[in-house]
């Protein structure tokens, strides 16, 4: 398995008083959810999906762990609304990067429910891996609007995929091959909402994953910072 350098950060933002952000950097697998539900206790659910993944954060993982673990933060999700009913009803996305083998060869599993995103950053060229559970997603992939306006559309944080959902949510899976050299960016909407993907590539390109992730995080602060802002860099070792 390939060795990994990190930075990571999670902050409340300008005008949240909480942050419904939790995030998750093991030794095999990185993750980030974004809690839903305000008094519903978005923190909560984004708490329990990151215990549901660091279940998870071990050697030999495969595809079929990766389901397993999140169809289990799924039930603790609803079990927790079942016995707090003042909460019933909270939910959240989760969305992340484990290491795996297939076939004797290391592999990457980028796994996605909700509107968190995985970037993949190589060679100068950033590219998103995940496609975002949305309203405005899905107006995007019709040719209705374009990205451009599904960043100003009202709908835009109507999710149509989440944790703490009757039946379970189906995830979006993806085996990668791993080259030494490339860098994934995990990310709440709170930096994607206040930063375009070519301000995000240019983070990425000067600055290594420590500083990366903090200037990530400085700069969805500095154009507003209207949601919780949650970023782990994950830099493939060379």
């Amino acid at each position: 398995m390939a060795s990994v350098s990190i930075g990571t950060r999670s902050v409340v933002g300008n005008v949240r008083r909480v942050n419904e952000d939790a995030v998750y950097v093991g030794e095999n697998v990185w993750a980030v959810a974004d809690g839903m539900g305000g008094h519903a206790a978005g923190d909560v659910a984004s708490a329990l999906a990151i215990e549901s993944v660091k279940d998870m954060d071990r050697e030999g993982l495969t595809t079929n762990d990766v389901r397993a673990a999140l169809d289990a933060g799924n039930a603790a999700i609803l079990t927790h609304g079942r016995r707090h009913p003042l909460q019933r009803g909270l939910g959240t996305t989760v969305t992340g990067l484990a290491g795996l083998v297939l076939d004797g060869l290391p592999r990457w599993a980028i796994f996605n429910i909700g509107d968190s995103r995985v970037y993949r950053f190589a060679d100068g060229c950033l590219t998103r891996i995940t496609v975002d559970h949305s309203e405005v997603e899905q107006l995007v992939q019709d040719g209705v609007i374009t990205e451009e306006q599904a960043r100003v559309h009202p709908a835009r944080h109507m999710i149509t995929r989440s944790l703490g959902s009757l039946p379970a949510p189906e995830p979006d899976l993806w085996v990668l091959p791993q080259h030494a050299g490339e860098r994934f960016l995990l990310c709440t909407d709170g930096l994607t909402n206040e930063l375009t993907d070519d301000e995000i590539a240019g983070v990425l390109e000067a600055h290594d994953a420590t500083v990366a992730a903090d200037q990530l995080v400085e700069r969805a602060l500095a154009a507003g910072g209207r949601d919780n802002v949650s970023v782990i860099v994950v830099d493939v070792d060379k």
